[in-house]
């Protein structure tokens, strides 16, 4: 069996790749578009959120949401790339030249693995930097209650009210008891002026309220004085303060192991982040199988006629596919099964499912 060509494997690679481009890009804007609507639906009412902010908040979303959508990209390019070539015999005459179905994918696959790396280790800490910055813009203008973040100090957690906005520092986090350790609040007004600081033992939220005990309380004003019981309000419940915790998408590749760690010593869990790590691992077999899968519906000859429905019909199973895999990952997340089987699995079931369509239209 002849080996491909070097003009081939370019020309099968520069079609992918220019339909893998023109359908990010398009992609891109309707993504742009989407979350500049949701997020105009969210400011209304909210006179100091402009629309220049909303656009500045959509953009910075973009890429999070580009790296989720990729995979259809990836799919879609790749049944109008195969689809164009066999509409035209093109590859139809390679074949009577001994050329392989597994060869029309070298080109295809090899251009994924590329994107797949430049999105692991280049575009995933710029997504995740903007992602970051968007959640604090989100978190200071459309009303989340409050950020926290790990550090090797501890936790940080940002509360805003419409009378103060409060910075609360605890060393570690008992989520089963619902209960901070090791706490400090700094309050401030709304110009960033320090009114107050509190250090306690111990912060228990519960009705609405932080109940925090063995508190020391220093005011600005002048005046400290020591409280066995301090109450203050809290505009958020315990598990708001888990979901509010700093989003996987908002940690780079390169600091999610790191990150973890910081978790772990922070009483948190860490399901999600070692999900989201496992996910970018299995990059290049999820977008490899979805070129795969996409071949074995877009070679089939024209000739045998149904072409326009066979790609719908690929075009939905992998859709299905794809949506089906959060299933799994929702039962890592679960705990149901290990992390790296629930992130490695979608790329794995898809890849498998395309080589045996393709091995029959191979081998009829």
């Amino acid at each position: 069996m002849p080996f491909i060509s070097l003009i081939l494997f370019r020309y099968i690679a520069r079609r992918f790749l220019l339909w893998l481009i023109g359908l990010l890009a398009l992609l891109v804007a309707v993504i742009i578009l989407a979350e500049t609507i949701e997020l105009l639906r969210r400011a209304a009412g909210r006179p100091n959120v402009g629309f220049g902010l909303v656009v500045r908040m959509a953009l910075l979303k973009t890429p999070a949401t580009v790296q989720i959508a990729l995979p259809f990209a990836v799919l879609a390019a790749g049944i109008g790339a195969y689809w164009q070539l066999t509409r035209f015999n093109e590859l139809v005459v390679a074949r009577t030249a001994g050329v392989s179905v597994w060869q029309f994918l070298l080109p295809a696959v090899s251009v994924v693995l590329v994107v797949s790396v430049l999105r692991v280790v280049l575009f995933d800490p710029v997504a995740a930097a903007m992602s970051g910055r968007f959640e604090a813009l989100e978190a200071n203008h459309l009303g989340r209650s409050g950020l926290i973040t790990a550090s090797v100090n501890g936790l940080w957690l940002r509360q805003v009210t419409e009378e103060r906005q409060s910075i609360i520092h605890a060393e570690r986090i008992i989520p089963e008891a619902r209960e901070l350790e090791g706490v400090t609040v700094l309050d401030f007004t709304p110009d960033d002026l320090l009114v107050e600081r509190i250090d306690a033992d111990s912060a228990f939220l519960e009705g609405g309220q932080w109940h925090l005990a063995n508190a020391w309380v220093s005011r600005s004003s002048g005046g400290t004085f020591f409280e066995p019981a301090h109450s203050r309000p809290a505009n958020l419940s315990f598990s708001d303060i888990i979901e509010s915790f700093a989003s996987p998408a908002g940690v780079s590749f390169w600091q999610l192991p790191r990150y973890v760690e910081l978790l772990e010593a922070a009483g948190l869990p860490t399901v999600a982040h070692e999900l989201r790590y496992q996910r970018l691992l299995a990059t290049p077999l999820l977008l490899s199988s979805m070129v795969v899968m996409s071949a074995a519906f877009a070679l089939r000859p024209a000739r045998r006629g149904g072409v326009t429905m066979l790609i719908a019909t690929g075009a939905l199973t992998g859709f299905l596919l794809y949506f089906l895999s959060d299933v799994v990952q929702a039962m890592g997340l679960s705990g149901t099964i290990p992390v790296a089987l629930a992130a490695w699995t979608p790329g794995g079931i898809v890849g498998m499912i395309g080589v045996a369509l393709l091995l029959h239209l191979e081998d009829g």
